[in-house]
């Protein structure tokens, strides 16, 4: 009788945090673990919520990317490691990374380099273009269109 008495609390407990923010499996997953429930148990909770679509990957997804992009300044190769890190699969973090409208994605590229160009010092355009480079990667944008930028003549 507990034992059924938790899996509802916890039910109910997991439905009421999916309806007031997105989550994915696992953050559902590691979050009923903690709460000292059995494996098959938390199995079945993920299958009942995914069921009633309070747990939807592709959701989370596409608003994992959205808000990091917009938000947190982050580029593709940053936000699909951090999803891949959340165990989703690859076709769904291509999908949702497919929602960034790339003329979007280059402009707001090119104004975050033009930004972080003005606050830094370095010796020649040698050192500012590696500086330059190395700030765009560490924000996740793909090296090939950091260089296409960096190399444009009217940068």
């Amino acid at each position: 009788m507990a034992e059924k008495a938790l899996f509802k609390i916890a039910l109910d407990k997991a439905m009421a945090n999916c309806s007031r923010r997105e989550f994915c499996c696992d953050d559902i997953r590691n979050k009923l673990l903690q709460w000292g429930l059995e494996n098959n148990d938390v199995e079945k909770i993920i299958e009942i919520l995914i069921n009633e679509n309070f747990i939807n990957e592709l959701r989370y997804a596409t608003a994992f990317v959205r808000d990091k992009f917009r938000y947190n300044k982050w580029g593709k190769v940053k936000i699909a490691a951090h999803l891949r890190i959340k165990k989703l699969p690859s076709d769904i973090i291509s999908s949702a990374l497919d929602s960034i409208d790339i003329e979007q994605y280059t402009k707001f590229m090119r104004e975050l380099i033009e930004g972080h160009k003005r606050t830094v010092k370095a010796k020649n355009q040698y050192d500012l273009k590696a500086k330059l480079l190395r700030y765009g990667l560490s924000k996740g944008f793909e090296s090939s269109l950091l260089y296409d930028i960096l190399n444009d003549p009217d940068n």
